[in-house]
């Protein structure tokens, strides 16, 4: 089989997001078609959220590669079966390999229906060993020695051993980002200079996916790929991409040396934990490279939450490096997720009030998701309490399961209809523009907005919801009555 041209997609959500302004694709896709692209073949990527996929293109590619998270699966698989029904008409046969988080760990259900191929964990060498198995034979024995990768041999599925992380970061391409159609339009780039997290907060899958070993480039490969995006998009922000950009202070601050060496003093922002407040150094470095804004994952003003998640942080030291972070001029984008086993309704207002008082720039209140591969995806299956497997709900926006202090609707009504309205209110909103905090003032107006396209969008699944939520409740009362 002669393979010369590939196309890639990120499907989008299924539903309305709140956060959906804000679109910026993951970096898998990109990597990978570059070096793919670098090995000769034709490479076209998409990305629905930022452009329309040309399915003119998907239709003439000889291998189709889809990304997909947990909430976009329904969206990913219903493309892959559009992709391979319209394939048997043109009487052509397109191979079609799925990857990212969610088939990592729910290989089985992408082979059933939808996918030939599952590329578990990181992609970029099995990608390689599945195109040369592809063009070369297709010989049976050999599959079975490509690590990471599971397949469908008539009815029955294989996994073969997990492929060992890619420990040289270094030797990854700078991603080209003109490969995904309208990439051009967004006005921001992401750069990432490590994979993996040294933390493991339990509802989080980054460390099943990419390890604990905290990986890293050297800062002046990543320097190099700054100043080539810079040099491409001159007025872009910049994101890096990292679920922890500054685990390795040291490397950090070198990096931030190289910017400020190279006057390369662009807009950016990142995803950090608060302790690099407790790095004057750091944070002085911080803010003359030019950093703006830092997402940061608070995660809960509940000290009994923070213990359950492993969070490794106090509700005194947040409330201080908020004040910190502030003196060096950076905004705040406080995470939060509600609905841990000691949250109640009273935890979720104590929330929004703590932002509040806190003067948070912005925040992302979102309801606990036990994402496959989490040990709290284990923990609520083995317990019976998930209340559904529509993947489309697992977005932070939608109770899927049942919490311990909470009836469903109450979590529901408590993070979407009663703490995100009140911390983007007009209220507020009007606050901050009377303080002259313009971003601020729009950044509030904005959420306010999107907080009642959401509630318009979800009314019939709110509806449902409540009624379920009453049911599950009578359901209790009875078992209760019955005992005794």
């Amino acid at each position: 089989m002669k393979i010369k041209k590939i196309v890639g997609i990120e499907p989008p959500p299924s539903g309305f997001h709140v956060f959906s302004a804000f679109k910026l694709p993951r970096l898998g896709l990109p990597i990978i078609g570059t070096i793919l692209r670098d090995k000769g073949y034709q490479v076209k990527l998409f990305c629905p959220d930022i452009s329309p996929i040309d399915w003119a293109e998907v239709f003439s590619a000889d291998m189709v590669m889809i990304s997909t998270i947990t909430s976009t699966a329904p969206e990913a698989y219903h493309i892959a079966r559009m992709i391979k029904e319209k394939a048997r008409v043109l009487g052509k046969d397109i191979p079609i390999v799925m990857g990212g988080a969610h088939v990592t760990f729910m290989a089985d259900e992408a082979l059933v229906n939808h996918a030939d191929f599952v590329v578990r964990g990181e992609g970029e060498q099995t990608i390689l060993e599945l195109l040369s198995w592809l063009e070369n034979g297709k010989d049976a024995s050999s599959i079975s020695r490509i690590l990471g990768l599971s397949y469908k041999i008539g009815n029955r599925v294989y996994h073969n051993d997990r492929r060992p992380y890619l420990l040289d970061q270094d030797s990854l391409p700078t991603p080209d980002l003109s490969l995904i159609k309208g990439w051009e339009e967004l006005g921001i780039f992401p750069v990432l200079t490590s994979r993996g997290c040294p933390f493991d907060c339990t509802f989080c899958s980054v460390t099943k996916m990419f390890g604990h070993r905290y990986r890293t480039r050297n800062p002046e490969k990543v320097l190099e790929d700054i100043k080539h995006y810079h040099s491409v998009y001159p007025k872009a922000w910049m994101f890096f991409y990292d679920d922890n950009f500054a685990a390795d202070k040291k490397r950090t601050k070198r990096l931030l040396e190289l910017m400020l060496k190279n006057n390369l003093r662009l807009s950016w922002t990142a995803q950090s934990r608060l302790d690099v407040t407790r790095d004057p150094k750091l944070l002085e470095l911080m803010h003359r490279a030019g950093c703006k804004v830092l997402y940061i994952g608070l995660e809960s003003v509940n000290p009994q939450t923070l213990l359950e998640y492993n969070k490794r942080q106090t509700v005194e030291e947040m409330e201080k490096a908020i004040k910190i972070l502030h003196q060096y001029k950076i905004k705040i984008h406080g995470m939060f997720v509600l609905g841990g086993e000691q949250d109640d309704r009273d935890t979720v207002m104590q929330t929004v009030k703590s932002a509040i008082k806190w003067k948070i720039d912005t925040v992302q209140m979102v309801i606990l998701t036990p994402l496959p591969g989490t040990p709290l995806y284990d923990k609520l299956l083995s317990e019976n309490r998930i209340t559904t497997f529509d993947w489309s709900q697992y977005d932070g926006h939608h109770v899927v399961y049942k919490p311990n202090k909470m009836s469903v609707w109450e979590l529901q009504f408590g993070v979407m209809l009663k703490a995100m309205p009140k911390f983007y209110s007009l209220w507020q909103a009007l606050k901050a523009g009377i303080k002259f905090k313009f971003k601020n003032f729009q950044y509030r107006l904005y959420g306010h907005w999107m907080l009642i396209k959401w509630k318009v969008h979800n009314s019939h699944y709110l509806e449902e919801l409540k009624a379920f939520s009453y049911r599950l409740i009578n359901k209790e009362k009875t078992k209760q009555l019955a005992k005794s």
